[in-house]
């Protein structure tokens, strides 16, 4: 990262500041700060706050420790043209051209690799996302989830990383028995036999479909089955529906490389285990018939239930057991994605595992709230029990794959979301991920077009990159190169949003480039130093779209 380059000779300044009796000694390392873009371009390239940090430790005023970092960052070099004092205590930086050309050929040389870094160094991270409930089609709500999830998963793997995906699939207790029964409801009807539909069960349309799939496999002797029929009904029925969750993820452009089964838990007796362990440490106790974990203990504000009192085990009950079976695989983080109506679910787990002997750190959730989806501007509403909602796959059908993933993720998990399926469908610039989409192809089209006329883009050490002056191709460029900050940033705060905030301001940066430069001149030398420029930022555009599940079109 050019921020990680500037950042090391903020820093050797600093060292030679206080070797030279300039600045008191400072701790080891030397406290984090900062090199980032400024908001006003005319303030410099980059500009650093390490005089801010550094003034209450060395007893100075900022701006004397500012003056003091300027004096040792030395005289105009190959990597800053010049360096200023600026407001409080912070120092501008303009970095020299040579930096730039030796970047923008970075991009080129590392391509499809370019914005990763190795921070990751090969650890490995299980990333658990969408793990919704086999009771029903997946709908627009769970679609964020899966977004969000595989984008971090993506972004890992750009970091060094070694992740793998999970689908935690709920084929365990209230919720799928009462999906067999109403199944079975339904079954029994197409035989007009006598049926009755639970209350509370679920009514959408694929209920009957299913009962009809079951008929049509298994005959109608399957009624006649007695206390054989009901677990037999359920086991059908969750096959077909994660076949389903499957089929609607994968034209989502999400694949998982495993379908974990709550009741192999059950089945193997690690529920019952984990339960064992916890009592061990003294931290369940019986009260009111049922038993509690002790979860207060771990910063949550009430103990809870994980044994009800008519034997049935809580979600939480399979959810300890399930984390330490992560463990025991061999990874050294677990990240899950969880709707925020399960924040309440994460102190306990958390606190569940660090009593079982794992580091906390290496257990965590990232929550994202609500969609409402709109259609021209009425909210549509959905309930997956009374089959009134819209599906993912409905979604993705109505919008397409590569809409549908760049909204789900544009907006910060934390925050609700409207996705406005008007928005998404519109074919012009108001369309944010087509306006990035367009200005991928159009580098395309102008790319092919120099390969029509004979001059195809040089490699860069073979274009006089110094050609390229304008404020506008300077501009470009330097937002090219914010590509593996962008990247850290997303994947380590797991803010996936941020590419999208990345690819919009250099579609732009790129879309005002073309308005004021033509690439294709009557000067070869400035049309090569161009083409190597845009061609940049094709890879850049590219990889951030890949990175966001996006497909970097070629044509519009």
């Amino acid at each position: 990262m050019i921020t990680q380059e500037l950042r090391e000779l903020v820093r050797a300044a600093v060292d030679r500041a206080v070797a030279a009796g300039d600045l008191p000694p400072i701790p080891d390392p030397v406290p984090s700060f900062e090199v980032a873009p400024p908001r006003d371009p005319r303030h410099g390239d980059y500009a650093t706050n390490v005089a801010l940090v550094l003034a209450k430790q060395v007893g100075r005023s900022a701006r004397d420790v500012a003056a003091v970092v300027l004096r040792h960052l030395g005289a105009p070099s190959v990597t800053l043209a010049r360096a200023e004092l600026a407001g409080p205590g912070f120092v501008n930086l303009f970095v020299a051209p040579a930096v730039i050309h030796r970047w923008l050929g970075r991009v080129h040389a590392e391509d499809t690799a370019y914005g990763g870094t190795d921070v990751g160094r090969g650890r490995r991270v299980l990333v658990e996302y969408v793990s919704a409930n086999p009771t029903g089609p997946l709908h627009v709500g769970t679609g964020r989830n899966g977004a969000v999830g595989e984008t971090i998963a993506r972004l890992l793997e750009a970091l060094g990383f070694r992740v793998s995906r999970e689908f935690y699939v709920n084929d365990y207790g209230a919720q799928v028995e009462l999906l067999a029964r109403s199944v079975e409801a339904r079954y029994l009807e197409l035989l007009g036999r006598p049926f009755e539909v639970p209350a509370d069960g679920y009514q959408g349309a694929y209920v009957a479909e299913i009962a009809q799939r079951i008929l049509e496999s298994e005959g109608p002797g399957l009624a006649d089955a007695g206390a054989a029929r009901l677990p037999r009904i359920q086991e059908l029925a969750v096959r077909m529906m994660v076949e389903e969750i499957r089929e609607s993820l994968e034209r989502f452009g999400i694949r998982f490389d495993t379908w974990f089964s709550e009741r192999s838990l059950h089945d193997s007796g690690a529920v019952g285990r984990c339960l064992d362990a916890l009592r061990a440490r003294d931290l369940v106790y019986e009260q009111d018939g049922a038993l509690w974990f002790r979860s207060t203990r771990f910063g949550d504000d009430k103990d809870r239930v994980i044994v009800r009192s008519d034997g049935r085990p809580t979600y939480f009950a399979t959810d300890v057991p399930y984390h330490l079976d992560k463990y025991a695989r061999g990874f050294d983080h677990l990240i899950d994605v969880w709707g925020v109506d399960h924040v309440g679910d994460v102190a306990r787990v958390r606190g569940a595992l660090e009593a079982l002997g794992h580091d906390p750190s290496t257990f965590e959730v990232v929550l994202y709230q609500h969609v409402r989806l709109r259609n021209e501007g009425e909210a549509v509403r959905m309930s997956k029990r009374s089959g009134d909602f819209v599906t993912l796959r409905d979604l993705v059908e109505s919008v397409g794959k590569d809409a549908a993933r760049y909204f789900y993720i544009m907006v910060s998990p934390s925050v609700p979301m409207d996705f406005d399926l008007a928005l998404a469908r519109r074919q012009s610039s108001e369309n944010p991920v087509y306006y990035v989409q367009y200005a991928h192809a159009r580098i395309c089209s102008i790319l092919k077009e120099a390969e029509r006329l004979g001059v195809s883009a040089p490699a860069p050490q073979d274009a006089d990159l110094a050609r390229l002056q304008a404020p506008e191709e300077w501009a470009l460029a330097k937002r090219v190169l914010d590509l593996p900050e962008v990247v850290y940033a997303a994947g380590t705060r797991r803010e996936p949003q941020r590419l999208c905030a990345y690819a919009r301001e250099l579609a732009e940066a790129f879309h005002v480039f073309y308005g004021q430069c033509r690439v294709l001149t009557d000067d070869p030398a400035l049309t090569a130093a161009r083409l190597v420029l845009v061609d940049a930022v094709r890879r850049a555009l590219r990889n951030t779209l890949d990175l966001a599940g996006v497909t970097a079109t070629e044509r519009m």
